[in-house]
């Protein structure tokens, strides 16, 4: 996995220094904090996935091709069989899976979402990024907290937000939850 995060970090670094842009003047426009962008850009930490899809979004890029180095090339449609999704992150006690990662030009991400049953009694890790987020409980309970609302869901249980407000979840009831996550 870290050879994989130094990957990630060059593509973003040659992204920016392409357009000849300081890293300074990179976080500022995207709002991240400097030395969290510094970290991630230089592989000590993980890109969270709200990051990348922000980046790829200012770079004109696949979110696909910024992950994995190859470009995308499906344009009228692509199916992903049970399993086969590829791993997009693997932040303690969270798994995400890109759904539709070599489909070109998507307008929106959809990931499947993995909240590990050890989440419950930890504090919420709260992210922002622009656009908008739809989350579609598939299994097991979470609690959502949305700009200082906290919001329980089950099964069947969705709720659609303004990413760009502060947000994040865990899981309830000590069992894992998993849960379909599709970023505009």
């Amino acid at each position: 996995m870290k050879e994989n995060i130094k990957e990630i970090a060059a593509r973003v670094r040659v992204l920016r220094e392409i357009e000849e842009i300081p890293v300074e003047a990179l976080a500022k426009e995207l709002g991240f904090e400097l030395q969290d962008y510094k970290d991630w850009e230089s592989a000590q930490k993980e890109f969270p996935v709200g990051a990348l899809v922000e980046i790829a979004a200012r770079f004109k890029v696949d979110l696909a091709e910024l992950i994995s180095g190859a470009a995308s090339k499906l344009k009228t449609f692509c199916v992903t069989r049970a399993g086969q999704a590829p791993e997009v992150s693997r932040r303690p006690m969270y798994g995400y899976w890109n759904l539709a990662f070599n489909f070109h030009r998507k307008k929106a991400e959809p990931f499947l979402v993995s909240a590990d049953a050890e989440t419950e009694g930890k504090p919420i890790s709260l992210n922002t990024h622009p656009g908008q987020e739809f989350n579609y409980v598939l299994e097991g309970r979470l609690l959502i907290s949305i700009s200082g609302h906290d919001i329980e869901l089950g099964p069947g249980d969705c709720v659609y937000y303004d990413s760009s407000e502060p947000h994040g979840m865990k899981a309830l009831g000590g069992k894992a939850a998993r849960f379909l996550a599709i970023v505009f």
